[in-house]
């Protein structure tokens, strides 16, 4: 019995051809398999959308525990290890503990075609279902209705946090197709909170909504997120609630913040209440890492001079472009903003950077290291360059890091940023 689960998850990126593969078939075969862990769990929140699941999470996650509550929680992708994917009892699952479900998933598939999500989300429910807990919280790898988590019958709520144009390759070209796929995790009878959409959106999940009898509970109908000072109002039909300001940074986090207030509205129907402590704690404390973070130790940050900074987003798609750049353009009335940027070969590099070249004094492009996907750092330069931005390439952060305090005499912001797969580099040098 392995104590390393690293072997065997590289062995089980070889069981498919394709690293996605958006099907039900394979991990409803393997989960019968292994007597059906999915239909034994402590009930489910499933979230959707295309930015702000982790975060939305995290502030679930942080109020429920908060609450005195036992939490498992199922992400994706991780930045550093895999194991930041698995929370069991509000723990990162352990090594030995990992690499035992793997070998018992792979020992049950028996070699069949199955991708690594697929296998990986049954070790997940393995592992939920062998320990206590009071609620398990589930989000989707990629779109909704063909995702591997997508097979609990009935989740006690679900989420869909705003949708934007990402995947198109897998979800559909239009907004209205990809927001559909997301709108797959509703199911009969089941509440479901939405984050604020874009009108083509709005109207795909309230299609599938009706088609499969899922009560939905609207931001901006039914309940109300608004920033006051330095506090959140939280509105439904129980009346206003104050909050704390969240603990994530970006103007973006409090729409965040809101979902999971709104879920946790819904669960307060079911009997799963969390006390207005808990909740107020939740909001103030939860933590996501690579989500608009500042880094204060580490190689990279004992680079800068005094009254510089240094953040890192993941962000990877036009929405968290422009998310990241609402926050540029209120940083950037202080000090300039300069990018250190990386970014994958799926994704829209213009979409991206567009909102942000307005607000961005310079960008030093990178190839994402170890990362067989990523764009070469001279066509992100030209990118930049062709959106009127002051562009160079550099051959990693620390380097273009260098460049910047030798060029640039006062303080700077430095944001790194463009892809998860970069933060996930960055924070494993400098955690």
């Amino acid at each position: 019995m392995g104590t390393n689960p690293g072997p065997i998850l590289e062995r089980l990126t070889r069981l498919h051809p394709k690293v996605i593969d958006l099907s039900l078939g394979r991990i409803q075969r393997l989960l019968s398999l292994l007597d059906n862990p999915h239909l034994k769990l402590a009930p489910v929140v499933h979230v959707a959308g295309t930015n702000g699941k982790g975060s939305t999470l995290a502030f679930l996650r942080a109020a429920l525990e908060a609450s005195g509550l036992r939490v498992h929680v199922y992400t994706s992708p991780h930045l550093v290890r895999f194991n930041e994917r698995i929370r069991v009892g509000g723990e990162i699952i352990a090594d030995q503990v990992l690499a035992a479900l793997l070998e018992e998933c792979e020992a049950a598939n028996a070699g069949e075609p199955i991708t690594f999500f697929e296998i990986t989300t049954a070790a997940a429910f393995l592992a939920f279902a062998r320990a206590p807990a009071d609620i398990v919280l589930l989000e989707t790898g990629l779109g909704g209705r063909l995702d591997a988590t997508n097979l609990i019958p009935r989740p006690a709520a679900c989420a869909i946090t705003p949708v934007s144009l990402d995947h198109q390759h897998y979800l559909g070209d239009t907004l209205a197709q990809i927001a559909g796929e997301k709108a797959g995790i509703l199911k009969p009878s089941v509440g479901c909170a939405v984050a604020a959409q874009a009108p083509a959106a709005a109207s795909a999940i309230e299609t599938r909504a009706r088609q499969v009898g899922a009560p939905l509970f609207l931001e901006g109908r039914d309940w109300k997120i608004a920033r006051r000072e330095n506090s959140l109002e939280y509105t439904d039909s129980r009346g206003a609630r104050a909050l704390p300001a969240p603990s994530l940074p970006g103007a973006h986090q409090i729409g965040n913040a809101g979902l999971a207030l709104a879920v946790l509205a819904l669960l307060d129907q079911q009997g799963l209440g969390v006390s207005a402590a808990a909740l107020a704690q939740g909001i103030a404390r939860a933590e996501w890492p690579a989500r608009l973070q500042r880094l204060t130790r580490g190689p990279l940050a004992a680079l800068l001079p005094q009254g510089w900074e240094l953040w890192l987003d993941g962000g990877h798609n036009p929405a968290a472009g422009a998310a990241l750049a609402a926050e540029a353009a209120i940083w950037t009335r202080e000090r300039p903003v300069h990018l250190v940027f990386g970014m994958i070969n799926s994704k829209d590099v213009a979409g991206f950077l567009a909102p942000l070249a307005p607000h961005v004094r310079s960008i030093h492009a990178m190839a994402i290291p170890g990362e067989a996907n990523a764009v070469p750092a001279g066509t992100l330069a030209k990118v930049a360059q062709g959106l009127g931005l002051a562009a160079q390439t550099a051959t990693d952060a620390a380097a273009a890091i260098r460049t910047l305090v030798a060029q640039e005499p006062a303080p700077r912001r430095i944001l790194i940023c463009g892809s998860l797969y970069l933060a996930g580099t960055i924070l494993a040098d400098n955690g």
